[in-house]
């Protein structure tokens, strides 16, 4: 006999079928036993009588979370005993086999409920057990479906999936790179990656032309409510197109992937029926951030509000730092100028006038991508490296292999990072990106089910050439 789901016994009225799974809950209604058995598909009620002592007493020591199989028909359920909240409602299973596979410790944390009153410590320490409330379990089957989905649809754009290396070089990017040391290059690191922004630059070179990656990025800053330690990122590139191409191409995706995946999610769109765009310094003036939240009714959950921000400024000045200037996005991003003449007369005259070939993606009040056009001439990328502060010789250490690349000629290149841990916070109404992610970190950057970050042994310390100065000692 094959086991069936919970959301399939309603296709078997009188026959005999097979389950396995959690006891949910357990009742006991006179002599008659009830139990939820809890699968990967729901929950089904399964009846237990005295009829069968041996397999009655068998029932009688069952508790919440014992992991069963069991065999026995399913039955409309009486008049008036019927569930219309479960999908199966209308029908049971009365047993007529148990089998307990595993007994069950009572947990730690109830898996009942929505699991928003326990202690996030509690809950990120046994995230094994938080997993099984439906609430999560259902966030994270969404995130399945959703990344399936922004892979068929690149995928069917023609763009070509391509892994880049997590072991890489530390680049200044705007926040602390995760560092790596080397064993067999004692005093020397890798870094993870921050976003695979040089290399997929470096894929333009290549000729692959349309390139994407759901990928991991990793970055060492204070932890918020949207944001991780390491986190997902849609990762796209393009040759030879426009901003116009890019901001095209997410608004085409999001718009159908709301309306396959999510179509109870009411989408604010302009009279035109497309995605409302807004200047920087217009976000600036009405909402005062360039992370707008335009929706027309705060407190409806299922509305989203989308909305592009463009035309941002390429430079500001960078408080701590001496005063120095810096790119608002990074310094491959192509400034509105013609040349790399007007670009310095520019910089030298007043460097906040640049604009950028930036856009932004806004949907309720959070950026839920970012991109740029990239600047694909070698003179002009070293002049904006050497125009916010780097020196020739760093730019050569930093940047050398990629101003190298594009001596042999680089196609005009643009593209964009969706947050993809973001973008499925606010499309399963969650309040942080900790509830769409598996196991995540809490709040300051620990796994505490695995209880890292953790010290290593001396051995390995010692092989790495690495001595750690210890407060305590």
């Amino acid at each position: 006999m094959t086991r069936i789901l919970s959301k399939d016994i309603t296709n078997h009225e009188g026959e005999e079928i097979e389950l396995a799974g959690w006891v949910d809950s357990r009742r006991d209604h006179g002599k008659i036993i009830f139990v939820d058995l809890r699968d990967r598909e729901g929950v089904t009620q399964i009846v237990f009588t005295p009829a069968d002592e041996e397999l009655y007493n068998k029932a009688d020591s069952l508790r919440s979370e014992w992991v069963v199989n069991i065999k026995g028909e399913v039955k409309k359920r009486p008049e008036g005993m019927r569930n219309p909240d479960l999908d199966n409602g209308e029908y049971e299973v009365k047993v007529s086999k148990l089998q307990i596979i595993t007994e069950a410790e009572t947990p730690p944390i109830s898996v009942s409920g929505d699991g928003m009153k326990i202690g996030e410590d509690k809950r990120m320490k046994y995230r094994y057990l938080d997993l099984r409330r439906n609430r999560l379990n259902q966030n994270i089957r969404k995130r399945g479906e959703v990344m399936n989905y922004i892979h068929n649809y690149l995928s069917n754009e023609d763009f070509v999936n391509v892994e880049t290396p997590v072991l890489g070089k530390s680049t200044p990017e705007g926040a602390r790179d995760y560092l790596v040391p080397s064993r067999l290059q004692p005093g020397l690191f890798y870094a993870l990656p921050q976003s695979p922004q040089q290399y997929k630059q470096l894929l333009m070179v290549s000729g692959f032309e349309k390139y994407y990656q759901i990928v991991k990025c990793f970055r060492d800053e204070d932890t918020r409510g949207d944001r991780q330690p390491e986190f997902t990122q849609v990762d796209i590139e393009m040759s030879f197109i426009n901003e116009e191409d890019v901001i095209s191409l997410i608004e085409e995706m999001f718009l159908s992937l709301v309306d396959k995946i999510y179509p109870d999610k009411k989408v604010t769109l302009d009279s035109d029926g497309h995605i409302p765009r807004m200047t920087y310094k217009e976000a600036l003036e009405k909402h005062q951030t360039d992370r707008p939240d335009v929706r027309k009714g705060k407190d409806d959950e299922n509305e989203l509000a989308p909305l592009f921000v463009t035309d941002f400024p390429a430079f500001e000045k960078k408080e701590g730092k001496g005063g120095r200037w810096a790119a608002v996005h990074h310094p491959f991003t192509m400034p509105d100028v013609d040349n790399v003449k007007e670009f310095k007369d520019k910089f030298e005259e007043d460097p906040s006038s640049i604009k950028a070939k930036q856009y932004d993606f806004v949907v309720n009040g959070y950026e839920v991508a970012g991109g740029s056009i990239r600047i694909h001439d070698p003179k002009l990328l070293s002049a904006v490296f050497e125009m916010i502060g780097h020196s020739k010789e760093n730019i050569e250490d930093r940047f050398g292999h990629l101003l190298e690349a594009f001596k042999y000629g680089v196609p005009p290149h643009g593209g964009v990072a969706v947050g993809f841990d973001r973008l499925m916070m606010i499309l399963q109404n969650e309040p942080n990106i900790r509830e769409v992610i598996a196991f995540p970190k809490t709040g300051d950057g620990q796994d505490l089910m695995m209880d890292a970050p953790a010290e290593v042994d001396e051995e390995q310390l010692e092989e790495l050439h690495i001595k750690v100065d210890r407060e305590d000692e």
